[in-house]
C-alpha cells in the first residue's frame, strides 16, 4: 500500500488531528463473537468536505493490523467503547494526553 515511517505518520496526523480536533470512527464489521472488529477512522479536511481514511496510517502508528477489504483497523476486544478506545490511544501517542483528541461515532 503505502510506504510510510512512523516519523512521517505522526508528522501527518498531527496536522490533520490537531489537539481539539474530532476523529469519527465507524465500524464496518463485527465478528459473530463480538469479540473484535474493524473500525474506520475519518476526519473532514478543514477548507472542504472531502472526508478522507486516515486507518491505514493510525494502524501503522499503533501496531494494529489494517484490513484492506474493509478499509479499517482490526480491534480486538469487547464490552467497552472500542471506538473511544482507539482514539483516547492515538491521542496518548500523539501527544501523551488521550483526551487532546475528541471522539464521535458515525
Amino acid at each position: 500500500m503505502y510506504d510510510y515511517n512512523v516519523e512521517q505518520i505522526t508528522k501527518e496526523l498531527k496536522e490533520y488531528f490537531p489537539k481539539g480536533s474530532t476523529a469519527y470512527t465507524t465500524v464496518t464489521k463485527v465478528a459473530p463473537s463480538g469479540m473484535s472488529r474493524h473500525i474506520k477512522v475519518t476526519k473532514t479536511r478543514d477548507d472542504s468536505e472531502m472526508i478522507l481514511n486516515w486507518s491505514y496510517q493510525i494502524a501503522k502508528l499503533l501496531d494494529m493490523k489494517y484490513k484492506d477489504n474493509t478499509a479499517s483497523i482490526y480491534v480486538q476486544g469487547g464490552g467497552m467503547d472500542m471506538g473511544f478506545h482507539l482514539i483516547y490511544n492515538l491521542a496518548s501517542e500523539l501527544y501523551g494526553d488521550g483526551y487532546a483528541i475528541k471522539h464521535e461515532w458515525i
